[in-house]
């Protein structure tokens, strides 16, 4: 099984005041492709710095992050933006949706970076919208949508550019039993049916409990994993 992700004795610390934190401590990790997992932990533990450095948004101190087969921690910050449009896509639990443009517009954001015409775009947006069940609202603003809908409609804006990992903050944290649950059929699709490597962080038992696999974040450390049967 190819590797989708890999990290290997990953450190990262900030600093906090005249104080530095390490965060993670030569952390070790391999996710395959087409894994969903679910990382979970308690507040500070550093399953959010973790996600972080697996999108490209931050740095490890020390350590090696390999991503979609390229090593991301040699990256310099115009390397990684121009990586991240194409490689990984990103879910998070309010949305970030810009109010004023509708579903189709939302979607569209991340092509403007990449070098397509607007008939390819259009045609990346329907299809993305199509795979989240939402293409009878693409001209619905996010006010007019429901709390699930915009959600959906992020899946799609992350989806649309076809990263090969999404990687999810809390995506059910500020939705109802029922539409979590539609949320993460959602997401355990993309990876079984498409392929995708999807990474989430999440609170919700329940919902790490729709993913393929577990891990247990404590101190900055990996301290338990389970696979689904």
């Amino acid at each position: 099984m190819t590797k989708a992700i890999s990290l290997t004795d990953v450190v990262k610390r900030y600093r906090r005041g005249r104080e530095t934190v390490e965060v993670l401590h030569g952390l070790n990790l391999d996710i395959d492709e087409g894994e969903f997992v679910a990382i979970m932990g308690p507040s500070g533990s550093g399953k959010s710095t973790l996600l972080n450095l697996i999108g490209g948004l931050d740095r490890p101190d020390a350590g090696v992050v390999t991503v979609a087969e390229q090593r991301i921690d040699r990256m310099s910050g115009g390397e990684l933006t121009r990586w991240r449009a194409g490689h990984v896509g990103f879910v998070f639990q309010f949305y970030n949706l810009m109010p004023a443009l509708n579903a189709a517009a939302n979607v569209e954001l991340p092509l403007l970076l990449l070098p397509l015409s607007r008939a390819e775009r259009r045609a990346r947006v329907a299809a993305a919208l199509k795979i989240v069940g939402l293409q009878d609202r693409a001209r619905h603003k996010p006010s007019e949508l429901s709390g699930g809908q915009q959600q959906r409609v992020a899946i799609a804006r992350a989806l649309v550019s076809d990263p090969p990992v999404l990687v999810c903050d809390e995506p059910t944290g500020d939705l109802d039993r029922q539409t979590a649950n539609e949320i993460l059929d959602l997401l355990r699709a993309l990876s079984q049916r498409h392929g995708k490597t999807v990474v989430m962080v999440t609170h919700d038992q329940k919902a790490a409990d729709v993913a393929s696999r577990q891990l247990h974040v404590d101190k900055g450390q990996l301290t338990d994993m389970a696979r689904a049967a």
